[in-house]
């Protein structure tokens, strides 16, 4: 299983953290499971930019960008070339490191339940 290293946020994962999560399991999924409440506005169906996440490490392993997704990722706060929606980015064998941005452009945070 791929390991996800994700770099210390003041909010969601304050440490940093190191989890792991099965091949074709995306990013969001994997965070939510371990606990680290990413926000995802839309529930994951790739309709937000809200689980922006920037892709330090391992980028090339992801799944390809739809258009979809890459149309979102033109509205997203700190967009980089390593950007990607975590809903849509697919973990294949290797192991990555994420960055979740400290803004978002969710004016009025979702709270779920996980």
């Amino acid at each position: 299983m791929p390991i996800i290293r994700i770099l210390p946020h003041p909010e969601y994962c304050p440490q940093g953290a190191e989890i792991s999560a099965p091949s074709g399991t995306s990013i969001c999924e994997a965070l939510l499971d371990n606990h680290i409440s990413i926000e995802h506005a839309c529930d994951m169906v790739c309709a937000c930019t809200t689980c922006h996440v920037i892709v330090r490490e391992g980028f090339v392993s992801l799944n390809e960008l739809d258009e979809n997704e890459e149309d979102l990722l033109d509205r997203a706060w700190g967009l980089e070339p390593n950007s990607r929606l975590s809903c849509q980015a697919i973990l294949a064998q290797k192991d990555i490191v994420v960055e979740i941005p400290k803004y978002s452009i969710n004016h009025a945070k979702e709270v779920h339940s996980t």
